[in-house]
């Protein structure tokens, strides 16, 4: 027992004036630290000082209402604790001095002067013990709290329990890898996959790779794709997209803007893997994906189950990192022997919105270029009119749609591979509640053209021909609208791009 502690015992000094009262039960909340001696209580907001088995002397605060970090050291041993109630006379700045500034601190105090009790306390322990009041209390405590790894404290179960503590980050979870899971669990009776380390790292589409491990399952191969994503990639994307403000961002940008944004995203890129297993291909049948991002505004932080997959590799946590797990079935009844393993990577296309046009008549042209591969294209339009879909074409009772559109019929010359579509740069009207939603709603269907209408219950936000064109004509659909199109409609060109070639790689 600290010496000091053990006279103050001894002489029944009452620290109640001063906020730290003494109590009979000294029940401990859910984050009083285990192995905790509690001496005093503040008699506000549950909080209270102790000692802690393991630290020796040394004081503790424990501030329930200040969740997740709610212990914090004050004083390295009760002699320096009896100084700083000398120089503070009240508890209650020395528990809030880490969230001030020194001269918040001073303000505290000199708002705050202790009253006549408190001095009389004052004064019997300067006379008992013969100590002096500390100099520069808040920079003693700041630079005993800069020093202390707060990671050491032990706590009780209680801590770790969401019902007492929601501030508390849930314990990872037992890492096992399923066929028929994911990062947040797992359905059916499958056993956990048995881990095969690959520890293979390749560079590939821009971004650097690894691929810790696959896992062997009943039904299939599970793998984990890392990618890595450099934080000044990641930091100058969220500011010219305004992504650190509170309120959401996304509801201010167009969809062509979004579009584009989601071209820019640095933590966003689709892609294909074939893996070879023992020189026979196996394909992809479902996956997920998680981000972590070490660049997130404050206030925000990562997924846990993303943050968990970090850790559980040994990954950068200075890097971006988008973890993928994708599920290949054997496609054979046995489970098969692994001698090789290779992977083929191949990068999906990207939206990528283009030049506008408008178009007044048949025969009007536009001309644009391809911005990646820089071919010249012209656009002529061959059949221009303005449509009407009949009732039952979205086949729902409960909205009332619009049903007013374009139709432009057009050839690109030269013909081309290349994806390119055009779409309405405007978005569709929503259409009309006339009873509840049901989220079964089947697909709309017209009897001009096939239409997939994007969006749900507030209705659709672009409408785009399904299928090839006739011949050689192309086909594109304006915006829905409740009342006929006047005018002229703005039309964008749309190019699905892709930006990597395959990439082959050796695993086992």
């Amino acid at each position: 027992m600290d010496r000091t502690y053990a006279k103050f015992l001894r002489r029944g000094i009452d620290l109640a004036p001063l906020g730290a009262a003494r109590r009979e039960d000294n029940a401990p909340y859910f984050c009083t630290p285990k192995g905790a001696s509690i001496f005093g209580w503040a008699g506000v907001d549950g909080i209270h000082f102790c000692f802690v088995r393991g630290f020796g002397g040394t004081v503790f605060a424990v501030s329930p209402m200040e969740p997740p970090e709610c212990v914090r050291p004050v004083a390295r041993d009760f002699a320096d604790f009896l100084r700083l109630l000398l120089a503070c006379g009240d508890t209650a700045a020395l528990e809030q001095a880490w969230m001030w500034d020194e001269a918040q601190f001073d303000a505290f105090l000199r708002e705050n002067p202790p009253a006549e009790e408190q001095k009389a306390v004052m004064a019997e322990i300067a006379e008992t013990f013969g100590l002096t009041p500390m100099e520069r209390p808040w920079a003693y405590i700041k630079a005993l709290q800069a020093s202390f790894d707060l990671s050491k404290i032990p706590y009780t179960e209680d801590y770790y329990d969401l019902d007492m503590n929601p501030a508390a980050e849930p314990t990872p979870p037992e890492w096992e890898v399923y066929f028929e899971g994911n990062f947040w669990g797992h359905s059916g009776r499958d056993r956990a996959g048995k881990e095969i380390a690959l520890g293979r790292e390749f560079d590939w589409a821009g971004r650097h790779w690894a691929i810790p491990a696959a896992y062997s399952c009943a039904k299939g191969l599970v793998v984990d794709f890392c990618m890595q994503v450099e934080p000044e990639e990641i930091r100058a994307f969220l500011e010219k997209w305004k992504l650190y403000r509170e309120e959401d961002p996304i509801a201010d940008l167009t969809r062509e803007q979004q579009i584009r944004m989601e071209w820019e995203n640095p933590l966003l890129l689709r892609f294909t893997p074939v893996l070879e297993l023992n020189g026979r291909p196996l394909r992809m049948s479902h996956g997920c994906s998680v981000s972590f991002n070490p660049c997130v505004p404050e206030g925000v932080i990562n997924e846990l189950e993303a943050k968990w997959v970090v850790e559980h590799y040994g990954l950068d946590a200075s890097f971006g990192w988008v973890i993928s797990r994708y599920a290949f079935p054997w496609g054979s009844r046995r489970r098969p022997d692994l001698k090789t393993l290779a992977l083929d990577m191949e990068r999906q296309p990207d939206r990528l919105p283009g030049p506008h046009f408008t178009a007044r008549r048949a025969g009007d042209a536009f001309s644009f270029v391809h911005p990646v591969s820089g071919t010249a294209y012209t656009l002529t339009v061959r059949e221009l009119e303005r449509r009407t879909l009949p009732e039952r074409a979205f086949g729902s009772r409960e909205f009332f749609y619009p049903r007013h559109t374009v139709a432009m019929k057009y050839t690109l010359t030269p013909e081309t591979e290349e994806e390119i579509t055009v779409s309405d740069c405007t978005e569709s009207d929503r259409p009309l509640a006339i009873a509840p939603p049901d989220p079964m709603r089947p697909a709309a269907v017209s009897d001009v053209a096939v239409i997939g209408v994007i969006g749900g219950a507030d209705g659709p936000t672009a409408v785009s021909v399904s299928g090839k064109p006739e011949g050689k004509l192309r086909a594109a659909f304006s915006a829905l609208r409740f009342e006929p199109v006047e005018g002229n409609v703005e039309w964008r060109v749309e190019f699905q791009v892709r930006r990597a070639e395959v990439g082959r790689f050796t695993l086992l």
